[in-house]
């Protein structure tokens, strides 16, 4: 994996002041330009110790910032930045590392995730991650942002990370706990776009470019000064694999990142990761959410993509979605047909160049399951996103009865793809996950929460019913409540979960990463799909259904029970089993 020229610990990347210089220790020390547009201190600084604050001062500004490369932000996005000289002794020699394809990822947001909301809390949960099969830990995005809590997606600083969860060493800690429990662990990293608040890189240099995505000003990955910009988000990559020793990353919305280079960013992301993991001789991975339904994204570059690892499937969720809820508003129009849910378990997409009533256009393109790994389509039933984008932040376990979670989870665990899980889903917790934040600005906070219910209002929401995100009620609502695990429904759901990750240990078929092992059928609302020798069946339906499934046992049923008599299934409404042929049960 390369990297930047070797530079000093305060050498910076400005090409835009026409003077700049550091401020450290209370002193200021003049910088030289060299003419790739770095800056190195002109005589020696003043105190090497890596607990004083520095920061930088642009031509007249009186007031330095913060270094872009900042691996602490002890006081802030707006403040001072510190070296991270960590001694931390690191316990995971022996770590060999988990590869995606058979893996079961949980996706979790470390503020909401428990009471304290920090890193070193996390570690205490590591044991109920284990206990439902759970292989790798994805936390959303921890880098620096301003305010107390939100959602990631707002960071500016990307090598910081947040000193509310507790800053790098805390990460280091957590990473190091879960692999030594066995646990890889996901970073969901933002390079697509910088949030609104203590974003000071364009006072160095041309980081953004014109034009916007859905969430800002577009990162400069192909125009002048461009290299080093590509330059900064590969290192980012890089500081996250070696200095934080994480197994993955889950790159976000990869659509919005606009670069029109011969060699597009996410295929030198691809090189480099390939090259480092080479070094240390264990799995490093790349995923990426992609609204495209494109698998180029993660066709080999031998083959001519761009060589990830992995994307996300939105087709699956939204088919399991209203396959139970029968919810079929906006994008999920296309998926009302019972047909939409075997078409992607079949195909992958749903939309693979077919017409998108939502977009008013054809979308996506065909996957080549001849020769894709089904692994390499990351599903899910809920997550961050579908839950916390709608009005109310409203799960799943609101609407469904105990059968339709179940059923969920069969669909999910029992599916072709990789598994992903969102906090919380395995016992039907029922904290919301809502749209969160902190601004300290009024007037950004103020628009923050006038552009929520503007968006919903045009989709015919109510707007007293859409949660203020600025209102800390907003965020404390989103906590899991994790003393309910053990009681009612959520007991009862849990035990579903528990019980299917046994299964997909087990059971070689629900880890067969051939598409061409995995069969669909529809009668009315009775779903079949076949996963080598196994037979899993739902009834999305509101009568019973019965099926003729010849000599099978059954391994699943969920929570109200089916019957097998004479080689006939009998499935009540919203229930579905898994089962076992006679092969398995010899």
């Amino acid at each position: 994996m390369s990297t930047s020229i070797s530079r000093g610990p305060f050498d910076v990347w400005a090409p835009r002041p026409e003077r700049v210089r550091l401020s450290l220790a209370g002193e200021v020390v003049d910088m030289v330009r060299g003419d790739d547009g770095w800056w190195t201190p002109a005589e020696p600084v003043p105190s090497t110790d890596p607990a004083v604050d520095y920061g930088y001062l642009l031509d007249d500004d009186p007031d330095p910032r913060p270094d872009p490369r900042s691996r602490r932000q002890p006081d802030g996005v707006h403040g001072l930045s510190r070296r991270d000289a960590s001694t931390y002794e690191w316990g995971d020699g022996d770590w060999t590392g988990r590869q995606l394809a058979g893996s079961v990822v949980y996706e979790l947001h470390l503020g909401t995730f428990t009471p304290e909301g920090t890193l070193d809390a996390a570690i205490g949960r590591l044991d109920h991650l284990l206990d439902i099969g759970v292989d790798l830990v994805e936390l959303l995005p921890v880098n620096a942002f301003n305010g107390t809590h939100n959602w990631g997606y707002d960071g500016v600083g990307w090598f910081a990370v947040h000193e509310g969860y507790g800053g790098p060493d805390a990460y280091r800690r957590f990473v190091d706990a879960c692999h030594a429990a066995g646990l890889g662990v996901v970073q969901d990293v933002v390079h697509n776009h910088l949030g609104p608040s203590g974003n000071y890189l364009p006072l160095f240099g041309p980081y953004l470019k014109d034009g916007r995505n859905t969430w800002g000003d577009l990162v400069n990955l192909d125009g002048d000064g461009s290299a080093e910009v590509r330059r900064y988000i590969l290192d980012n990559v890089r500081m996250w694999f070696e200095e934080l020793h994480v197994d993955a990353l889950r790159l976000d919305a990869v659509h919005a990142l606009s670069d029109t280079s011969e060699v597009h960013l996410l295929e030198e992301m691809a090189v480099e990761t390939a090259a480092w993991s080479a070094h240390v001789r264990r799995p490093l991975t790349l995923i990426a959410e992609s609204d495209l339904n494109d698998t180029r994204l993660v066709t080999p570059r031998e083959g001519g993509g761009h060589g990830l690892d992995a994307q996300w499937s939105d087709d699956f969720h939204h088919a399991v979605h209203v396959a139970l809820s029968g919810e079929t508003a906006g994008y999920y129009a296309d998926f009302e047909p019972l047909e939409a849910l075997a078409k992607v378990c079949e195909k992958g997409f749903f939309h693979d160049g077919t017409w998108s009533s939502f977009r008013e256009r054809d979308h996506g393109r065909p996957v080549d399951t001849a020769h894709m790994p089904t692994w390499r389509l990351v599903v899910a039933n809920q997550n961050h996103d579908q839950i916390g984008n709608r009005a109310r932040g409203d799960r799943l376990a609101e609407h469904l009865d105990d059968d339709q979670l179940a059923c969920a989870a069969l669909l999910t665990l029992a599916g072709p793809f990789t598994p992903m899980l969102f906090m919380g889903e395995e016992w039907a917790a029922s904290s919301p996950f809502q749209f969160f934040t902190s601004h300290p600005e009024p007037e950004l906070g103020r628009a923050t929460a006038a552009g929520r219910i503007a968006e919903f209002e045009k989709m015919g929401w109510d707007p007293a019913v859409v949660p203020d995100p600025q209102d800390p009620e907003t965020f404390t609502r989103s906590k899991l409540d994790w003393d309910e695990r053990s009681t009612g429904r959520h007991a009862v759901v849990l035990d579903c979960y528990r019980e299917l990750a046994r299964l997909r240990r087990t059971l070689p078929d629900l880890t067969d990463p051939s598409f061409g092992s995995t069969s669909c059928t529809v009668e009315g609302r009775l779903f079949t799909m076949r996963r080598g020798e196994l037979l899993v069946v739902v009834n999305a339906g509101e009568e019973p259904a019965t099926l003729e499934v010849g000599e099978r046992e059954v391994l699943f049923q969920t929570p109200s029970g089916v019957s097998v008599d004479g080689g006939t299934l009998a499935v009540p409404p919203h229930g579905g089993a898994l089962l076992g042929s006679a092969a398995t049960i010899r």
